[in-house]
């Protein structure tokens, strides 16, 4: 049989999945080991009983000055930051798609605009949304906003162009409208596509919301990270990217889990 015909039962597939993280920590482990011995007060690499040590504390032990566990309230900030700028960009993006993937007019007034926006890096615009909506919540809703939502839009106004053309001549046929083509034929066939997106998306949305955290905010888990970095803390700053890792990874798992429940058709495994 063809190595490309093979596929792993599901004790082999657990552990081929674990395999890449447990050689990570194996290395990360030993190149602690090898530092520590060097330098016993060496702060680049914790061993990773420091680092867990660090975790119980971050989660479990209140700040002594505002009494609260400064880990689960910055947790709590950067998802209310997330959500909001991922799913006004989902919504925007479905209107958008739409709009330009079933009306000429507006495909030739906004399809080359979206193309252009989409190239500007959006940070080299943070100063500027800063300037404009000031340092409080509305600038790090935005910076996502700016820098996910025309990716967001070329993706699924391609998908609302990749509907046979024979379904909306039908549709017209039996004497539905725009709106309801739009609603009854394009939509349906749109939403796996966005879900898929928004996966593609989560890993450029956590860099901007950590980017502006970082300029300026005063909680959030981007804004302690930077904060401890100069204390050289590493053991704060790895049990924070451990955290962001997976609760990227459980929104991820979430998604597809959706996509699976709801469009069981497209066979997600992105």
């Amino acid at each position: 049989m063809r190595l490309i015909n093979r596929h792993p039962g599901i004790v082999l597939r657990a552990a081929l999945i674990a395999l890449p993280f447990v050689l990570l920590f194996i290395a990360y482990a030993l190149g602690s080991q090898a530092r520590l011995a060097e330098n016993p007060s060496d702060k680049l690499m914790p061993a990773p009983g420091k680092i867990a040590e660090t975790a119980v504390r971050l989660l479990t032990e209140p700040d002594r000055r505002s009494e609260k566990i400064l880990f689960w309230y910055d947790t709590g900030a950067s998802l209310l930051r997330l959500t909001l700028g991922v799913g006004i960009s989902a919504a925007l993006a479905v209107i958008f798609g739409l709009l330009i993937g079933l009306l000429p007019y507006v495909r030739a007034t906004l399809a080359g605009f979206v193309a252009v926006v989409s190239m500007i890096p959006p940070l080299a615009v943070l100063p500027i949304l800063f300037i404009v909506f000031g340092l409080g919540e509305l600038s790090k809703v935005v910076l996502i906003i700016v820098g996910i939502l025309p990716f967001l839009i070329r993706d699924l106004s391609g998908r609302v162009l990749e509907i046979p053309r024979e379904m909306i001549v039908k549709a017209e046929t039996l004497g539905a409208s725009s709106l309801v083509i739009a609603l009854r034929v394009a939509l349906p066939q749109l939403l796996p596509r966005l879900i898929q997106a928004v996966r593609l998306s989560l890993g450029p949305a956590w860099l901007f919301l950590i980017a502006a955290e970082a300029i300026a905010s005063e909680q959030g888990l981007g804004y302690r990270i930077f904060l401890v970095r100069r204390f050289l803390a590493m053991d704060v700053i790895l049990t924070y990217v451990i955290w962001i890792t997976f609760l990227a990874f459980m929104m991820d798992l979430l998604l597809r889990w959706v996509s699976r429940r709801f469009f069981p058709w497209t066979e997600a495994t992105l």
